[in-house]
């Protein structure tokens, strides 16, 4: 039964979520702007851009070893004000070198937050005694998207003033929140020994990196490219364009609205194997589709099984890590960036050597194996060796 100190490190939970969701979606909804600010060209922009998740996977490493020293409570205190300091700093950037910095540092602390948060929502999730992480998930869905709204909203403000506003309040929020999340000793299972970060096995937790990688290369085709798909090859009006991604957030919100419910029902190796089947649906439908609305029905599909698999891969992580050390959740985490890089780059090459139907089959190979690793998301209960 969960006690009052319990709901309080849930709720405190909740709020780093939201504030990670409020922010990576304040930087990324003002690519454009950034790049209109500095006159930058696509390739200038796009190495700007890779910045990001380079540093995000050395920032999840460190944020590993460091949770099994202390715990992720200190490093979330730290990490989340700088990840709201860095999109500030984008913002007035006077030039290139200094949005270099400010994307550098919010690349590193972006990735030790996504670590320690969800470090956190495992912890909850562990005291708990039953699914909750997909809670924890959708509210960093409703914040990014609120995000974008209030970007939309204030788009004939000044730049820096779109961007900070908001990041004033994420500041405010995290560290009234960091107080009341779960200590390094709460994060951990009784008589359970911590293992040293180093000698953490990487076996266990491979088929959850795997799927955690696949499940990006899906979201960075999605993301990237749901929209030239839709203005190239079934040449939508420009008011149609934009509902193939809407249709693949609307879902991705939905099903984590009701995944816990659905995850304690099931388990989590059966909702992830239904997941990857329906992304495979959903990719399949992209290849072949005929026509608009079927194309946007299509990308929905991928959101429907796509958002359950990052949920379960961090709680699956954490049974595999009864000791709460943080490494297994912060390994599989690298692994979002990991999958982010390789899909963008995938998808684009095959794009350009053939077409963008054919760029959309690698997803749909990779979410198909999704659904052979879920056995590994009921791993047994062990110490790390």
């Amino acid at each position: 039964m969960p006690t009052p100190r319990d709901r309080q490190a849930r709720l405190a939970t909740y709020v780093a979520y939201a504030v990670q969701g409020l922010s990576f979606a304040t930087l990324l909804t003002q690519v454009a702007n950034l790049q209109n600010r500095h006159g930058l060209d696509e390739g200038t922009l796009t190495l700007l851009l890779l910045v990001v998740p380079v540093f995000a996977g050395v920032g999840s490493v460190a944020a590993g070893s460091f949770a099994a020293r202390r715990g992720s409570k200190p490093l979330l205190r730290a990490a989340q004000p700088t990840v709201a300091a860095a999109v500030v700093l984008a913002g007035f950037a006077p030039s290139v070198p200094v949005l270099l910095v400010a994307l550098l540092v919010f690349g590193l602390a972006v990735g030790a937050v996504d670590a320690g948060i969800n470090m956190q929502g495992v912890a909850v999730e562990r005291r708990y005694g039953r699914a909750v992480l997909n809670g924890f998930h959708c509210v960093w869905s409703v914040f990014s998207l609120l995000g974008a709204l209030w970007a939309s909203a204030g788009s004939q403000l000044d730049l820096a003033v779109v961007m900070s506003a908001p990041m004033v309040l994420a500041a405010a929020a995290s560290l009234f929140a960091g107080s009341q999340l779960c200590t390094a000793e709460e994060e951990k299972v009784e008589h359970a020994e911590a293992a040293p970060g180093a000698r953490f096995p990487w076996k266990p937790i491979i088929p959850l990196c795997l799927a955690m990688g696949f499940l990006y290369i899906g979201d960075a085709a999605v993301s990237n490219f749901s929209t030239v798909f839709m203005k190239d090859v079934l040449f939508a009006s420009p008011g149609v364009i934009p509902l193939a991604y809407a249709a693949y957030q609307a879902t991705t919100l939905a099903v984590r609205l009701g995944g816990d419910l659905a995850v304690r029902r099931y388990g989590s190796a059966a909702i992830v194997r239904i997941g990857g089947a329906i992304a495979t649906l959903g990719f399949l439908g992209i290849v072949v589709a005929p026509s608009q609305p079927l194309a946007i029905v299509a990308f929905g599909l991928t959101g429907v099984g796509l958002s359950v698999v990052a949920p379960q891969s961090f709680s699956a992580a954490g049974r595999l890590d009864p000791a709460g050390t943080g490494v297994a959740i912060a390994r599989v985490n690298l692994f979002n960036y990991v999958g982010f890089i390789v899909g963008a780059a995938l998808v684009g090459a095959l794009a350009d050597t053939f077409d963008m139907r054919i760029a959309f089959a690698a997803p749909l190979v990779l979410a198909a194996v999704i659904i052979v690793l879920a056995r590994g998301f009921e791993p047994a209960v062990k110490t790390a060796a």
